[in-house]
């Protein structure tokens, strides 16, 4: 019974796609910070999503070709499995992508730090209403992870809300991610509903993807196409959104460099990464690494760029942290509680003089 337990609780199913959601999230935001200053030096949101998610996309190409020689192939193709990659690309890496920027154009990264922080209470009630996840008010893990969930967006809440004195003093340069998050644009409330439907795409997008890996079970496959459609569909919806040809010019120096480090990291192994997680352990997993950026973003700022800790920062960053242990916890509880049972079953069905459930009831009557 030990070892059977031992062996459920692996490395690759349990450890490996904490590591990897926590190295996305540190990824996203030196990315974020430096795709801010490629703008700032003059580079359009839109050129910035369709160069590097091209890049991306070509980077991604000679893998899937090699996946393909070694496998001999690819599982069949249906119509339907093609058309729900498109869908996967519409709504990732061209719906989200760009609503997202056009709404921190409109609003602020404040605001919308804020509303993509209901990433994961979204996500949550879509998967409860497609019976991804169950909803037992009686079991322990279920109320640890709906408590987890509320606790980690108010967490990111008074994060994004309340500044408070500051802790720890410093002069932060212009670009630092706390700068990012304290910008006042006006415009808000049109900017604010872009990013909650920038979200909400999001939130579909985690559903779709976590339901696409266990009815196509190719990974690569699922990655390349789902990067390749929506490389298309940028570059189809950049034709009305960019006339100025010469926006389309990039220089050299922080613009190439933030095109790069997109495409690297941020299409390539960030879209192969998060697929494997949702495989592993489904889309309120991932989404719950959402308000952790906001906490990694101050620990960087305060580390590497000399931001000021605020007192609001870092109340807001103890309470997603609880938040977000709580959910782990929830769902290392329901984990263990769903090996006992196994493991019950088990040891009753191999006891004496009971059903081998092994072998058909309709085979053993018609024998």
């Amino acid at each position: 019974m030990t070892t059977e337990r031992s062996k459920a609780w692996s490395w690759t199913n349990d450890v490996l796609p904490l590591v990897f959601m926590l190295l996305i999230t540190c990824l996203d935001m030196t990315v974020m910070t430096i795709v801010k200053a490629a703008m700032n030096d003059g580079m359009k949101s839109i050129v910035y999503i369709v160069y590097h998610n091209a890049l991306g996309t070509l980077i991604l190409l000679p893998f899937f070709v090699i996946h393909i020689f070694r496998n001999g192939g690819v599982p069949p193709l249906t119509f339907h499995i093609v058309f729900r990659f498109f869908i996967l690309g519409l709504l990732g890496l061209c719906g989200f992508q760009i609503l997202l920027y056009v709404g921190v154009n409109y609003s602020s990264p404040t605001l919308a730090s804020a509303i993509t922080n209901l990433l994961p209470g979204i996500t949550f009630l879509l998967a409860v209403i497609f019976r991804m996840e169950k909803i037992d008010i009686r079991s322990s893990s279920t109320r640890a992870k709906l408590l987890g969930t509320v606790i980690a967006i108010s967490g990111a809440m008074v994060f994004t809300i309340y500044r408070g004195p500051e802790i720890i003093h410093m002069n932060p340069s212009p670009d630092s991610p706390n700068q990012i998050l304290l910008s006042h644009p006006s415009t808000w409330v049109f900017g604010g509903l872009i990013v909650l439907i920038a979200v909400v795409l999001g939130s579909i997008w985690n559903i779709l993807q976590s339901t696409t890996v266990k009815e196509y079970q190719d990974q690569p496959t699922i990655v390349f196409f789902y990067c390749l459609f929506g490389t298309i569909s940028c570059i189809a919806l950049s034709l009305f959104l960019k006339h100025d040809p010469s926006a389309w010019v990039v220089q050299p120096g922080i613009q190439m460099i933030a095109i790069v480090c997109g495409a690297v990291f941020s299409t390539a192994f960030r879209s192969t990464a998060a697929t494997w997680c949702l495989q592993k352990k489904g889309p309120v997993f991932v989404s719950m690494f959402t308000p952790l950026s906001i906490v990694i973003a101050v620990i960087m700022g305060v580390t590497f760029l000399g931001d000021s800790l605020l007192l609001g920062s870092a109340i807001g960053a103890a309470i997603v942290a609880v938040g977000f242990y709580t959910v782990l916890w929830g769902q290392a509880k329901e984990k263990s509680t769903l090996l006992m049972v196994m493991e019950r079953d088990t040891d009753v069905a191999d006891e004496p003089g009971s059903l081998n459930h092994s072998v058909p009831l309709l085979s053993s009557v018609n024998e």
